[in-house]
């Protein structure tokens, strides 16, 4: 009764290194040809591209930037940006904190920008296999106001006391343009608030496969930005190591990322 699958990557898909274990990529194989298997993530399409390639489904779709962006063999099917106005206002008070800066990560489509290789950047780079384009927030900012663009997802990164004031601001200003994930203390995601991944699942589900449904998706996941999706399709799957919130909404529990969770829950569900 399940007619295609989207996963999360990031402590979900990947094993212990970071990495697709060949348990994985031999149940997608096994499926792929009759069952779609499309990655959903936080990541820009660039840092998905090798894993498309590792489990032979290039030729499908990918969602990208928790719903924002949605590609099929490098074409555009659906782009939500943040506000360059934002952004802007982001960037200038990050400016005026002077030593207290924190890390900012601007992503549009396949261009990645940072102020520098510091930490953050390194720690991003390493576990993306990814590396950014070293550019000033603030240029990147003139450079989007000319070319009338705006971000398909904001990173900050720092000190947790620096994170939680960014976030206070951000969510006393534009709670209601931003979805704001903290998937760790020192982390936020920033997404427009029109998007999420159970809206990129539905975007492509009408453009790309009209004829299924919701009751017929499989979806893995672990985090906050998964909750959504795993509650609302018709099987949606937790692994072990889930938050509490995804797991309580889920209609199973699998084995840890680190344990092929995703690999032997297909193993058991397309027999």
């Amino acid at each position: 009764m399940y007619k295609i699958i989207f996963t999360d990557i990031d402590g979900t898909l990947l094993g212990p290194d970071r990495v697709l274990t060949q348990a994985t990529i031999d149940q997608v194989t096994r499926i792929k040809e009759t069952i779609p298997f499309i990655l959903v993530s936080s990541r820009m399409p660039k840092q998905m591209y090798h894993l498309q390639q590792d489990l032979g489904i290039l030729n499908t779709p990918l969602i990208a930037f928790n719903g924002a962006y949605i590609e099929k063999e490098s074409k555009v099917i659906h782009s939500s940006e943040i506000p360059i106005s934002i952004i802007k206002n982001l960037v200038l008070l990050n400016e005026k904190a002077g030593e207290n800066k924190i890390h900012i990560s601007l992503f549009n489509a396949n261009n990645w920008y940072v102020d520098s290789m510091d930490y953050w950047a390194k720690r991003e780079e390493t576990n993306t296999k990814i590396s950014p384009e070293i550019k000033p927030n603030s240029e990147v900012v003139t450079l989007w106001e000319k070319e009338n663009k705006g971000a398909h997802k904001i990173m900050c990164m720092g000190d947790k006391l620096l994170i939680d004031k960014i976030y206070k601001f951000l969510e006393e200003n534009y709670k209601d343009a931003l979805h704001l994930y903290r998937s760790k203390d020192t982390y936020i995601e920033i997404a427009s608030k029109e998007i999420s991944k159970l809206t990129g699942i539905k975007t492509l589900l009408n453009c790309c496969y009209p004829t299924y449904n919701l009751e017929e998706v499989v979806a893995f996941g672990d985090n906050y930005n998964d909750e959504e999706m795993i509650g609302a399709v018709g099987h949606g799957v937790a692994v072990d190591n889930a938050r509490d919130e995804v797991k309580a909404v889920a209609k199973a529990i699998t084995q840890h990322h680190k344990e092929d969770g995703v690999a032997n829950y297909l193993k058991i569900l397309f027999k």
